[in-house]
């Protein structure tokens, strides 16, 4: 028996679920097997978007409820899997030929449960530069030490066995942030390896439909909070890793969501209520996630605490941190925090390390 199965989410057949099917059974077939299911839709329709020699290899099932969120059905096709590990996948998205096994081989050589794989947008050599761990590390990776948080979405090889026994699995029904608790809590929680040097899990750039992308109300948008930063896993942590964690969430999340909502229209007095009070309540369960953020995220921080701010001051401010190079987004407001892991130097500097040691050690 192939000890991976790869978990497919598929809400319609005119995604290019063909193609993310065909990566996994031509390019690690001799150690994975495909489920697909068919998110509301029935099964033969999706068998009909695949080529014809994958239908009768890849085994579909249908999973029905009232969301657009891909989580429901990948935590359906994980309760499927008969295989000692599983990975999810979407349909968008692509693995690189040799991904599976070099995974497995992590695997064997750590005893990970839980092995994080590299990422690339659009194409194989287009690298993600995160997470951005530390260039020694052979083993075993550390939530803070290696920036885990940095990783949104449980991608990558897991043991079954594991997630049976901690119950971690993708909130349903969430729009955004699905798979943002499932992740963070097994990266904090099991053992965890990443998979420097393998080949990457390819995210497609083709879909147009994406739910990611949709501005919706901020409640809605950072609504998976909560579910995250009081989780009782959450409170065990250390007071690093808990900060880790939250200058991720400002740095990201908040940041970003303030970023992609440019218009002074969409901030009504309720939405910077509800930003102010998301914001303030990442700074009280996160104690010092502040501190290694650049003088240009902490005057953007400040603004979305404060709904008195003038909304084109907050835009103004979600912009202007996004011009790189200058020392206001360089150095932290506090100085002695300038050389910290999560500041803007060295966090820099890990980034491009992850992106281009591949491509060094292959030449």
């Amino acid at each position: 028996m192939r000890p991976v199965t790869i978990v497919i989410a598929c809400h319609t057949p005119e995604r290019p679920v063909g193609r993310a099917v065909a990566s996994v059974l031509e390019g690690s077939g001799e150690h994975a097997e495909v489920l697909v299911v068919a998110h509301n839709r029935p099964a033969e329709e999706i068998r009909g978007a695949l080529r014809p020699e994958h239908r009768q290899a890849t085994r579909i099932i249908e999973h029905r409820d009232a969301f657009r969120s891909a989580s429901g059905p990948f935590n359906a096709g994980i309760r499927a899997a008969t295989t000692p590990f599983v990975a999810i996948m979407g349909s968008d998205d692509e693995l690189a030929p040799g991904a599976v096994a070099s995974w497995l081989t992590v695997q064997e050589r750590t005893g990970a449960e839980f092995v994080i794989t590299r990422l690339a947008l659009g194409r194989a050599g287009r690298g993600v530069p995160t997470p951005a761990v530390r260039m020694h590390r052979g083993g075993l990776v550390d939530l803070a030490r290696d920036r885990l948080a940095y990783r949104s979405a449980p991608l990558g090889l897991m043991s079954r066995a594991m997630l049976e026994r901690t119950g971690a699995a993708l909130v349903e029904g969430a729009t955004v942030g699905g798979d943002v608790g499932m992740v963070t809590e097994l990266m904090a929680t099991v053992p965890t390896a990443y998979d420097r040097y393998g080949p990457p899990y390819v995210i497609g750039e083709d879909a147009g439909d994406r739910v990611t992308y949709v501005v919706r109300p901020m409640t809605e948008q950072l609504g998976f909070f909560p579910d995250l930063l009081q989780a009782p896993w959450a409170a065990r942590l250390s007071r690093t890793a808990r900060a880790a964690i939250g200058t991720k969430l400002l740095r990201i999340h908040v940041f970003g969501a303030v970023f992609y909502r440019q218009d002074e229209e969409i901030w009504t007095a309720e939405e910077r209520e509800s930003l102010a009070a998301i914001t303030a309540d990442v700074l009280d369960r996160a104690p010092s996630c502040e501190r290694p953020l650049s003088r240009a995220d902490r005057r953007l921080l400040d603004a979305c605490l404060d709904p008195a701010v003038p909304a084109a001051e907050l835009m103004a401010a979600a912009r202007d941190r996004r011009r790189h190079g200058r020392p206001a987004t360089l150095l932290p407001r506090e100085l002695t925090r300038a050389l910290h892991r999560e500041a803007p130097l060295r966090f820099m500097a890990a980034s491009l390390a992850v992106q281009q040691l591949p491509r060094l050690r292959r030449g």
